[in-house]
């Protein structure tokens, strides 16, 4: 009987066991899950600091705060999950202590009462009894009965004990998973203002793309503006030069003092880098841009210089050209020379090659001080940077 009783005992242990030790294993996971996720946060908002400390493109920002928007909504739920398994633990370790502790109180009440028996009975009880049988056949089945009951009380003692510090680590894991669960919802509600926090970081950044895209497009508008008028006024140039050459006969038209001979050959108008290329260029918010020259970076008040010989044909503002001279080489060919600071020349001069004509100004915030170069031929702009020499 007591081996049965012993036997039963390890079969309602052992899925208690196991679920504990799944529902641990759960929570494990859960929190190695949420260490990754903490530190592809981390990764994140470190690349976040370190584009704030550069000039950088609001498109990197945006897509930047949306990843951190979702590591952080990650966290939020794994941390939900933690809490789930967490709970189902406490739960759990709960139901089997109140097991344990009833079991241990009923074993208790038995143990009392054999060693009240024992008490009254005596110390020379089991002498007693052996000695009294009338056989040796009654003497073996009382000396087994006394065994089997020595054995019962020993294996009282031992569950007794075994109960006893059960119950001791269960109340230890007990603590330890409330414990958990505090820790849990601290971390749920710094992650949940961390996540609203970055909600309206990402509502703050949409309003900044939306005020840059009307931005973008008004200066694309005023582009356009600019550069029609600059095509209207080089026609107008072109048209009153071909005039011109014809009261005066094909005879008399001066050659273009830019020759293709000069390809790859020209000086630079100012030192510098580039700062935009010639031909169509998709901004970040995916508006595209037309450049009829080239854009070339230098400190502001250095000196512009013409590439070639010719005339001014105009000298003055031009909406988003900013200050501008334009030199006329004769047959149809002419340089632009934009966002300038100040103008050294007038209208009407004649120019030799490498003259100053002003100095580098800012026509654009965004785009910083640079000097806008372009060429046309008979009037359509073709690439600068393949008539210049050693283009950079």
């Amino acid at each position: 009987m007591p081996h049965r009783i012993a036997f039963a005992a390890m079969l309602i242990a052992a899925p208690l066991f196991a679920q504990s030790e799944s529902a641990e294993a759960r929570i494990n996971a859960q929190r190695d899950e949420l260490a990754r996720i903490r530190a592809e946060r981390d990764e994140l908002e470190q690349k976040m600091s370190g584009l704030q400390n550069t000039a950088h493109e609001l498109r990197d920002e945006v897509n930047l705060l949306d990843k951190q928007h979702d590591a952080t909504a990650r966290m939020v739920k794994s941390l939900d999950q933690q809490l789930v398994a967490i709970t189902d633990e406490v739960q759990s370790t709960t139901d089997d202590l109140e097991s344990s502790e009833r079991e241990a109180t009923v074993k208790r009440a038995v143990l009392q009462r054999r060693l009240t028996e024992i008490y009254k009975r005596g110390p020379l009880y089991s002498a007693e009894v052996l000695f009294s049988a009338q056989s040796v056949g009654q003497l073996v089945a009382r000396y087994k009965y006394l065994h089997l009951l020595a054995l019962r009380d020993k294996g009282l003692v031992r569950r007794l004990e075994e109960l006893h510090d059960k119950i001791e680590n269960q109340q230890i894991q007990l603590v330890r998973l409330q414990s958990s669960v505090a820790e849990n919802r601290t971390q749920k509600e710094q992650e949940a203002a961390r996540l609203a926090e970055l909600e309206r970081q990402q509502a703050r950044s949409l309003a900044r793309v939306q005020e840059d895209a009307k931005r973008t497009k008004a200066r694309l508008a005023e582009l356009e503006k600019s550069e029609a008028r600059m095509n209207s006024i080089i026609a107008s140039f072109e048209a009153e030069r071909r005039r011109a050459n014809g009261r005066a006969g094909r005879a008399t038209m001066a050659p273009s003092s830019i020759r293709t001979t000069d390809i790859g050959r020209l000086d630079w108008p100012v030192d510098g880098a580039f700062l935009y290329r010639f031909g169509r260029f998709v901004n970040p918010n995916n508006t595209t841009t037309r450049w009829n020259g080239i854009g070339i970076t230098a400190p502001e008040g250095t000196v512009v210089k013409s590439v070639s010989g010719g005339t001014v044909a105009y000298a003055g503002g031009m909406g988003t050209y900013g200050n501008t001279v334009i030199l006329e080489h004769g047959g149809g060919d002419y340089s632009v020379y934009g966002s300038l600071d100040k103008i050294s020349v007038r209208k009407g001069a004649r120019v030799v090659k490498g003259q100053t004509l002003g100095t580098v100004g800012v026509s654009d915030p965004a785009l910083g001080p640079h000097l806008h170069f372009e060429i046309r031929r008979g009037g359509p702009a073709v690439d600068p940077a393949e008539w210049l020499r050693a283009a950079r």
